[in-house]
């Protein structure tokens, strides 16, 4: 069930962990222009870019000395001076990656490409809440359970419009996230508008150390009286798989009539944790495709056991689910191995790749796209509950769950 955990494909902007942590995107696996000197550096899957390549293409159709005439004239001419020429220089590739217009590309400098890095070690710091791009606007996708955003109300499609007083209309993701992270104990303001309400609030926040406990586990009762396991994964982390493991010895070894897997609020995590977890059902097939630019695909498949196979499973999911959560929620649904009860989730199913450059600096590229078993594209889709339940503003200020209410209903309807 277990495997080398390479490929991170958490989706949106943990905001305030380090420096955007969890990414926007999906990190598979990470790569080095710097050449690889150790076995362990080209088993990690380090790529040496070659630096006496031939100009692409496309950049030879264009007359790059404008952009020496451009540097000169600033820093010639510009008012203040002198300019900083290392802030002009990343700024111009900071720039030509968000040309592309992709939310989930980026250029990082080397101090935020250091603070990504310590975010991927789970050095997290800040208020605990995933962001995202969603039709165009700065987007709350979850708040991660007792974290600082979860105890300020922030919640799934919040759209965020100012941070610290600066508007965020034309903030790319990245500016977001650096603008919203910080250390423990400082505070940072945000003008928030929840659905369906027109007049925004004002928010402040202060950070604290975010500690994610990806899985727990308890038993609850069916309305019938049968008892199953409710089991809640927070975040597909590396230590997931062991987690989820125990759990499921726990499962069959008391003999839980069926299980509910939760999957709300989970923004992602490693590509391998989410199918050792599928895994637990699927039982030798394919679990989720990756489709390149250029057509390719590669299909990843299950090589477990499949314990869980014949016990009635019912997946919860909404608006904060994405990523390798999706992929998990899609496999299972695909192969009506599970009932998915909720919300739509975010649709978060394309790909990234992490590039780290000799200078420290670091590119995040948009590279594929992920599809379910049965070639659904989760990218901008997400997936489609099965039974929809609308979360309720009551739900968390009362005891009451309806989705989970309505999960446990519906494993009785499956044991009958």
């Amino acid at each position: 069930m277990f495997r080398t955990s390479r490929r991170f494909i958490a989706v949106i902007a943990v905001i305030g962990v380090a420096a955007g942590g969890f990414v926007s995107g999906y990190i598979v696996g990470q790569r080095s222009d710097a050449a690889p000197t150790t076995a362990a550096a080209t088993a990690n899957g380090a790529r040496v870019v070659n630096r006496t390549a031939s100009a692409p293409a496309t950049a030879k159709e264009l007359d790059f000395q404008l952009f020496w005439d451009v540097w000169g004239l600033t820093e010639r001419d510009y008012l203040r001076q002198p300019v900083a020429g290392a802030k002009m220089f990343y700024g111009s590739l900071a720039g030509l990656v968000a040309s592309l217009g992709d939310p989930y590309s980026a250029f990082f400098d080397p101090e935020h490409a250091k603070a990504l890095q310590q975010d991927l070690a789970g050095e997290l710091e800040g208020i605990g809440a995933e962001i995202g791009i969603k039709e165009r606007a700065l987007t709350v996708i979850a708040a991660l359970p007792d974290t600082p955003a979860a105890r300020a109300g922030l919640a799934p499609a919040d759209a965020i419009l100012s941070i610290d007083g600066v508007p965020t209309n034309e903030m790319t993701l990245e500016d977001a996230v650096a603008r919203i992270r910080g250390p423990k104990g400082t505070s940072v303001v945000m003008l928030i508008r929840s659905r369906g309400e027109k007049t925004p609030r004002e928010l402040t926040i202060t950070r604290a150390v975010i500690r994610i406990e990806s899985v727990r586990a308890r038993t609850a009762r069916t309305p019938s009286g049968r008892s199953v396991a409710v089991v809640t994964i927070a975040h597909f982390n590396p230590d997931a798989v062991s987690r989820f493991e125990t759990e499921i010895r726990n499962i069959l070894s008391r003999g839980d009539a069926g299980v509910v897997i939760d999957l709300r609020n989970d923004p992602g995590g490693f590509l391998e944790s989410a199918i050792d977890i599928a895994e637990a059902w699927v039982d030798q097939r394919l679990i989720v495709r990756e489709r390149a630019n250029d057509g390719r695909v590669t299909d990843h498949r299950a090589n477990g056991l499949a314990r869980l196979q014949s016990l009635p499973t019912v997946v919860l999911v909404n608006g904060g689910t994405a990523s390798a959560a999706e992929i998990v929620a899609g496999a299972l649904q695909d192969y009506a191995i599970a009932a998915i009860v909720g919300e739509q989730t975010f649709g978060k199913g394309t790909v990234q790749h992490l590039t780290t450059l000799r200078d420290g600096s670091a590119v995040k590229l948009t590279i594929a796209e992920w599809l379910t078993p049965s070639g659904r594209s989760i990218e901008g889709n997400g997936i489609t509950p099965d039974v929809v339940v609308e979360s309720m503003k009551e739900q968390s200020e009362t005891d009451r769950d309806p989705q989970l209410e309505r999960a446990l209903s519906l494993l009785d309807e499956r044991m009958k």
